[in-house]
């Protein structure tokens, strides 16, 4: 009968364990990316928006989350559409189609998680009006969208 007991006991402490794991380990969308380099990751994340392609839903996903954040460097836009394909929209882009297709992200956690991404790009913030001021060439530090060439990133 002891034996019975220490097993029950066992089974309902493992049991509880697994309900106590974090959502992001559980790959539940919410795991939280690091951001380190801006050189390399940015360069990374140009890739992602090249090699990963979303599905429908996925891309619905995108839309969802990037709509209503302004694009750093024209806010009359939104990151979702940008004014252009600058290296600065790329990284966004394809940290979002990594993010969804390879972690699955929702729309809420993908936005908080793009936010932090462009807060990390530029510390101080942008303006929103970089593509109008001749921006378009200046590293990310400096307001600017890091140029339009992904082979050619301005840092």
């Amino acid at each position: 009968m002891r034996k019975q007991w220490t097993v029950l006991i066992m089974f309902a402490f493992v049991l509880f364990t697994a309900l106590q794991v974090p959502a992001a380990s559980k790959g539940a969308g919410n795991e939280k990316i690091q951001f380190k380099d801006v050189r390399s990751q940015t360069v990374e994340f140009i890739g992602y928006y090249t090699s990963i392609k979303l599905t429908k839903q996925q891309e619905q996903t995108k839309q969802d989350a990037l709509s209503s954040i302004p694009a750093p460097c024209c806010s009359s836009y939104s990151i979702a559409t940008c004014c252009c394909p600058c290296n600065l929209a790329k990284s966004v882009w394809g940290l979002s189609n990594y993010l969804i297709a390879k972690k699955n992200y929702d729309s809420q956690h993908l936005k908080l998680a793009v936010l932090e991404w462009m807060n990390f790009t530029n510390g101080n913030g942008y303006t929103g009006d970089a593509c109008f001021q001749g921006g378009c060439g200046q590293p990310f530090k400096n307001n600017g969208c890091g140029g339009m060439k992904e082979d050619n990133v301005t840092f």
